[in-house]
């Protein structure tokens, strides 16, 4: 039997394992990037391309200042046809990881609905904290343009700059620099909502405010899920929001303890609009994308084939990527923007998929 292996293993190495050629798009993309045709990809002449290029165009409000698609959104703004606009103005490639894999992590979001009251109260105690006075944001791609994409943030002792606040301090003691938006009754929905990143609170005279991400702490966030999961809390079948909101339902004294390992902190602003992500627009259900933008750059058409996670159909469809996300790291990561209210929490909070990602290259930038 070594004897076969030892023939046969010099004709694997050539032509089993033969070393696929992946295009590399650094202005674009630190992925590596497989070329393909359209219709390569599964179910792509399926979709509604008529919704998609109507979310595109939203998103071209703000991503044509990007040169990356200045010229594409020109041409989407004349569309008539809007099947022949993507296949005619786009090449698509599928994102490959370090690994040479091509699936990754898919998970879900949403945008939370609290209840809540402009003063606090023994009902309404869990505020919602505009941007602190006292925080300082340093941006140091002025001096270090290999670090144009991060920001330090801290606030001033003596004559330091010091971390700022961690959540279990802002939490536990007084400070003079935070301002309440409003306060909410649940303390986990508020949670939540620092994970969303925006949502509403509906004020008990039924007036609605919309809040949305507008600073965060600078600590690293901590994922509570993998804590709970490592501590025995839960169990990898209940690994969901779900299961961390009936833990925490059971056993309400543990939730500062858990919820503190998770240093970050949200601030947030009212906003004229819902959901808004990063790119500066309105999200839409089920076909906006939060990505990591090393790989994924705002505005970007992505085609993702994925699963519903609770009905386990599939789902292939052209997306736009308009959030990011503290957590969505990595080539092929993305967040899945399921909507408002109850329904779209229920896929949210249990989606972690396998799935593939395309992205669709404006071909005026693509090298032949």
């Amino acid at each position: 039997m070594k004897y076969i292996i030892a023939i046969f293993l010099p004709i694997f190495l050539f032509t089993g394992c033969a070393f696929k050629e992946y295009e590399k798009y650094d202005n674009i993309s630190k992925a590596s990037l497989e070329k393909v045709n359209f219709y390569d990809i599964d179910k792509f002449y399926n979709d509604d391309f008529d919704y998609a290029l109507k979310t595109f165009k939203k998103a071209c409000k703000k991503s044509k200042r990007f040169s990356l698609f200045k010229d594409v959104c020109e041409e989407a703004a004349s569309a008539k046809n809007a099947r022949d606009f993507f296949i005619s103005n786009f090449q698509p490639y599928k994102l490959i990881d370090k690994n040479g894999n091509d699936e990754g992590v898919i998970t879900g979001y949403y945008e939370p609905l609290l209840h809540g009251s402009l003063t606090k109260d023994d009902t309404y105690k869990y505020p919602i904290y505009k941007t602190p006075k006292d925080m300082i944001t340093v941006d140091l791609s002025s001096v270090y343009p290999s670090l144009k994409k991060y920001r330090l943030r801290g606030k001033i002792k003596g004559n330091r700059l010091i971390p700022y606040d961690s959540r279990a301090k802002l939490q536990k003691e007084t400070n003079e620099n935070l301002e309440p938006i409003c306060y909410v009754d649940d303390e986990f929905e508020l949670f939540l909502l620092h994970i969303q990143g925006s949502g509403k609170v509906k004020l008990k005279n039924g007036d609605i405010i919309n809040v949305g991400y507008a600073n965060q702490n600078g600590r690293k966030y901590n994922s509570i899920g993998k804590y709970m999961l490592k501590k025995g809390y839960i169990t990898s079948k209940n690994a969901s929001i779900q299961g961390m909101k009936a833990y925490f339902d059971k056993n309400p004294e543990m939730m500062d303890k858990i919820l503190n390992h998770n240093e970050s902190y949200v601030f947030f602003r009212e906003a004229k609009q819902g959901a808004t992500g990063a790119l500066g627009v309105e999200l839409t259900a089920k076909r906006n994308l939060a990505v990591d933008r090393s790989y994924i750059p705002l505005g970007m058409p992505v085609f993702l084939s994925t699963s519903n996670p609770i009905t386990k159909k599939k789902i292939n469809k052209l997306m736009v990527a308009a959030d990011t996300g503290g957590a969505i790291k990595g080539e092929i990561r993305a967040d899945f923007f399921w909507g408002y209210g109850d329904k779209a929490f229920k896929y949210a909070g249990k989606m972690k998929e396998k799935g593939t990602l395309y992205i669709l290259i404006p071909k005026d930038q693509v090298v032949e």
